[in-house]
Parts: structure tokens; C-alpha cells; sequence
């Protein structure tokens, strides 16, 4: 699929970006570009291919799965700007 003048630019007034007249062929066969590499990614066969997260299996490190009683909230609110009656006291922000 090929990207025109008139593509990229409205391509580049939606993405909000400021692009000069003359920098708009180059802009439309970069997308052109990036287009056809999509294609030809579509045509891979990736039947039976487990998804992957990265190239080298990891797993994520994991806590146990215990019941605390919360641990000690004085602590936590000693951090707060402002603490009340043991919780986060935060502005009104309904008028």
C-alpha cells in the first residue's frame, strides 16, 4: 500500500505534528515503508507459536500468599501532609 502527499499529511495533522511541505514526500515513503514491512510481517506463518513476553523465559518473582493484619499504619501516615483520625485527609474536589 502506498502512502500519498495528501495521506501523510493528514496522518501528520493528527498526530499533532508540525511538518513542512517539503519534508512530506520523504515522510510519505516512510510510512510507505513502514506499511509494506507490515505486510510482509502478515505473511509470516505463526500457527502453533506460543506469544512471548520477551526472548529469554522469565517468571516473575513471587510473595507468599499469607494473611497479614496490615502491618502498622502509623508508619504509612508519619508520609502523609495531612493525617486524620488515622487516615489520609485530601482536598475537597467536588464544588
Amino acid at each position: 500500500m502506498a502512502i500519498d502527499e495528501a495521506t501523510a499529511r493528514r496522518v501528520a495533522h493528527l498526530a499533532r505534528i508540525a511538518v513542512d511541505e517539503a519534508d512530506l514526500p520523504a515522510l510519505a515513503a516512510e510510512l510507505s515503508g513502514i506499511l509494506s514491512f507490515v505486510e510482509e510481517l502478515e505473511a509470516v506463518d505463526v500457527e502453533g507459536v506460543e506469544p512471548m513476553t520477551a526472548v529469554s523465559p522469565m517468571r516473575l518473582k513471587r510473595r507468599p500468599d499469607a494473611v497479614t493484619a496490615g502491618g502498622d499504619p502509623a508508619p504509612v501516615l508519619a508520609n502523609a501532609p495531612d493525617a486524620r483520625e488515622g487516615f489520609f485527609a485530601v482536598p475537597k474536589v467536588v464544588e
